[in-house]
């Protein structure tokens, strides 16, 4: 996200754009400050879905 759409948490700290997850266009987590935490978040997720698959 970029401008307004970031948290106001995160805007106090200055930032100005933050990531988020979509699972099949649902927001999962929340808004992360770094493509890093974000990619984690998004590979816990991927873990989840192949879990329900196998089941």
């Amino acid at each position: 996200m970029i401008g307004s759409g970031v948290p106001a948490t995160l805007q106090a700290l200055g930032k100005r754009i933050c990531w988020v997850v979509l699972v099949n266009g649902e927001r999962r987590g929340t808004a992360f400050a770094t493509r890093e935490e974000a990619l984690e978040c998004q590979a816990a997720w991927q873990q989840q879905l192949k879990k329900g698959l196998a089941a």
